[in-house]
């Protein structure tokens, strides 16, 4: 995909270093994708803020994002703000063509290469599925052996305060990371409301099946730079103490180790979204040294 072949939806990030400072080469982006890269004091650690138009994706729209982080160079991706995925855009009149649009699944599709020594994170703030949505991502990621990556990737219940929780229709999320030619981790999420017309042996709608947490995130880490990250959360974990309770707790997480210890897989639960955002905060707080405060500041405040 190159800039003079952008589609509507279509964008591609192209960042390169000669060891002394790093540009852009490449940042373009066509409706409903806008892409803003604002300047910021002493970082290192340039930023890209992945956004859309009107406030939002909606059932149809179909966002692609090519991403090319060159030799030594390091990027962080960002939103501002929930990604919102309505089933129709607010006040749109339901004409039969935004009729049909609603039926179809909004789609965002992000393919990442990170060169050698390079490193990408991908801190977004988490999807919030408004009532009926269809949201369908994929995210590849190609690295090479000594590159390094944090991919969060997590989902709310919905507006909670308007009394939607797990109120969409479908969210399907596959997150695949690949080391050269060797699959380093697949991770895949579907969550639909059952069809009890067509089952009548489901017994528990998706609400009832996600209670009583509201929120849900997946943290996948490798490489160099953030082997302090995952020694500090392996200590923690193992730390952990199983043992039957009442109720359940306000956060559980999970650790799994990658590539033996050069990568790991965190999974966090909690009853709300706040929670996990300072969870993370914590949790991931030595990649302060590698962001700079004012990145790390933004991603987790």
């Amino acid at each position: 995909m190159s800039s003079r072949t952008l589609h509507p939806g279509q964008g591609r990030i192209v960042l390169c270093t000669d060891g002394y400072s790093t540009a852009f080469s490449e940042m373009s982006a066509m409706y409903p994708l806008k892409l803003l890269s604002p300047q910021l004091p002493s970082s290192d650690v340039p930023v890209v803020y992945m956004m859309s138009y009107g406030g939002g994706l909606v059932g149809g729209d179909r966002v692609e994002l090519d991403v090319d982080v060159q030799d030594g160079a390091r990027l962080a991706i960002l939103s501002q703000g929930s990604t919102k995925v309505f089933k129709s855009r607010p006040g749109q009149r339901q004409s039969a063509a935004a009729h049909a649009q609603m039926r179809s699944a909004t789609t965002q599709i992000l393919d990442v290469r990170i060169s050698p020594k390079g490193a990408l994170f991908l801190l977004p703030d988490p999807v919030t599925c408004f009532c009926s949505a269809r949201y369908h991502q994929i995210q590849t990621f190609k690295l090479a052996e000594d590159s390094s990556a944090v991919l969060l990737d997590w989902i709310t219940s919905g507006r909670k305060s308007l009394g939607e929780e797990w109120a969409f229709s479908s969210y399907y999320s596959v997150n695949e990371v690949w080391i050269g030619d060797q699959r380093l981790a697949k991770d895949a999420t579907l969550l639909e409301e059952r069809d009890f017309e067509a089952d009548p042996l489901a017994v528990r709608t998706l609400k009832e099946s996600l209670a009583p947490y509201s929120c849900y995130a997946t943290v996948i880490m490798y490489g160099d730079l953030v082997q302090k990250t995952i020694q500090h959360l392996f200590a923690a974990y193992g730390t952990i103490t199983v043992f039957k309770q009442r109720s359940p707790p306000n956060l559980l997480w999970s650790l799994s180790v990658i590539r033996d210890g050069k990568g790991c897989v965190v999974r966090v639960a909690a009853k709300d979204t706040e929670d996990v955002k300072m969870w993370l905060g914590k949790a991931l707080s030595d990649l302060e040294g590698v962001l700079g405060v004012d990145v790390y500041r933004r991603a987790f405040s």
